[in-house]
């Protein structure tokens, strides 16, 4: 009874938006109601990726990461990349490998400078002077490695022209890139320019009074994954050719999978340096963070614009969601298994496997997954506990800005994986990002900035919503002392979101789920 007098409001609140949805779907037959709640459903999955990663990192680290939905766009623009052209991927693994594994040795080196005497004005200036040289090295010896791509000015050459004729099967692969100067030569620069890199961000690190001395346990992990980096970098080099022809080989649906995988985790990544890099000097200076992020948002547009360019494309669906003819729609999950149909009939209606089927499946393994990870491990307790009082979990003696760095990569893993799986639905272009960011952002307002439950049910509430409002923008709303049925307009979708998430924060300021401060 007490629980129940101390969420009342919630508990009224939730009750209307019931009530409100039932009144919605009474005036619709019932295959036009479900296929619009599936497909409210697959954008609210699409919303929560990137909801449940602002959640987490808000909720645990106090930051707002506004660069999160180009995130989600250059996770999108990478699976397409991986999927379509896996010959770039390639070719770009060997250089990418050489990179990390020398970063990976910035704490053993910050160790070893530290234990250097050199005079003050060498040790101001060393690490900017290899940051340059290492930079410029770099850069030089990048631009002579071989890497097979697209050309942006020649449409024929283009991602859109890969991507159609990867849907319709005329696709080809071009011919392999071959080194043109000498292979010692642009690979030693590769290596030297990261070394000196790692070098001069160990100069900086040694600076901070405050950092931990990795213990031998960690010397010796970081020491085992700098070797196998370093040495898988040289296998991908020697048997690039034969396996660019595997994966080009390959069909779609295994292809579309291992894009999904390998963009997540090299948004994770990807993730996991931008937080120690660039947000974790910044935690004292919350402002400087939003502007950060921000910033940093901006450069990964202009960065997608300049390597794929700013026409809008599809992703092709894998084969197993994209069959039609014979037996298509599917009428039985046996026709669905037999002939792989693109839809299935829906008590009448036909419903997309991808679109309204896959997508929610996904969302739901992932809710579920995160769920598990933050009620039933040891990093989730930290989690849970960091969010209710960070101060204290760091002072039993737990490492929080490593969990830090974990929550974020995290996050901007979900964030690309739910770009992955929105290229084949939503299509890929410049403004997703910030369609999808604004999307989460009401979310996380209406569910709780810092719940994760509240970031699903969030999601869900305004996928449901546009899509509704979307349906009776074509069959119209029956209003009284009005002849014509009222036919929302398309300004309408967005414009009801934010009205939703207004009369939310109204009722209840901390969101549906949100804790009081």
């Amino acid at each position: 009874m007490e629980w129940l007098l101390e969420n009342r409001t919630r508990l009224l609140t939730l009750g209307i938006l019931i009530v409100l949805f039932l009144l919605a779907i009474s005036g619709m037959p019932a295959e036009e109601w479900v296929i619009t709640a599936l497909r409210g459903l697959a954008l609210g999955a699409l919303t929560f990726l990137v909801a449940a990663g602002l959640s987490i990192i808000f909720g645990l680290m106090d930051v707002l990461n506004l660069a999160h939905g180009e995130l989600f766009m250059l996770g999108a623009y990478m699976g397409w990349t991986i999927y379509v052209r896996p010959d770039t991927v390639i070719d770009g693994a060997t250089p990418f490998l050489l990179i990390a594994s020398l970063l990976v040795l910035v704490p053993l080196l910050t160790r070893w400078v530290r234990s250097l005497t050199l005079p003050d004005l060498v040790d101001k200036i060393w690490p900017w002077v290899g940051l340059a040289a290492g930079i410029g090295l770099l850069v030089f010896a990048l631009f002579q490695y071989p890497l097979s791509t697209w050309d942006l000015e020649n449409y024929a050459q283009s991602p859109i022209s890969n991507a159609i004729a990867f849907e319709t099967g005329t696709f080809q692969s071009p011919p392999p890139a071959e080194f043109e100067a000498s292979p010692v030569l642009v690979i030693g620069g590769v290596i030297v320019g990261s070394g000196l890199l790692a070098l001069a961000a160990a100069g900086f690190s040694a600076r901070q009074t405050t950092l931990r001395q990795p213990s031998p346990t960690q010397m010796r992990n970081i020491a085992i994954v700098s070797g196998g980096l370093f040495a898988l970098a040289f296998v991908v080099l020697a048997i690039n050719n034969p396996l660019t022809e595997f994966m080009l080989g390959l069909g779609s649906t295994p292809r579309f999978f291992i894009a999904m995988a390998l963009a997540s985790v090299t948004g994770a990544l990807l993730g996991w340096t931008i937080e120690v890099t660039m947000i974790r000097p910044l935690y004292d200076r919350p402002i400087y963070q939003i502007m950060l992020t921000l910033g940093l948002g901006f450069i990964i547009l202009e960065l997608v614009r300049a390597v794929w360019g700013r026409p809008e494309f599809q992703m092709p669906r894998p084969a197993v969601f994209a069959g039609t003819g014979e037996g298509c729609p599917a009428t039985s999950i046996g026709d669905l298994v037999q002939y792989q149909c693109a839809t299935i009939e829906v008590l009448g209606g036909r419903v997309r496997m991808y679109n309204e089927v896959f997508i929610i499946i996904v969302g739901l393994l992932v809710l579920g997954a995160v769920a598990l990870l933050l009620q039933r491990t040891r990093l989730g307790m930290i989690i849970r506990a960091g969010v209710q009082d960070s101060e204290m979990v760091e002072a039993l003696g737990i490492n929080v800005r490593q969990v830090f760095s974990q929550v974020f990569a995290l996050g901007v893993g979900l964030a690309a994986l739910g770009g992955v799986l929105a290229g084949p639905s939503l299509g890929l272009s410049n403004g997703m990002g910030a369609r999808v960011l604004l999307l989460a952002l009401i979310a996380l307002a209406v569910g709780g900035l810092t719940s994760f439950s509240g970031a699903a049910a969030g999601a869900v509430l305004i996928g449901l919503l546009q899509q509704f409002i979307i349906k009776y923008g074509q069959i119209g709303i029956n209003v009284p002392f009005m002849a014509e049925p009222f036919k929302p307009s398309p300004p309408l979708v967005p414009a009801s979101s934010v009205l939703l998430m207004v009369v939310i924060l109204l009722i209840l300021p901390q969101g549906l789920f949100g804790r009081k401060e």
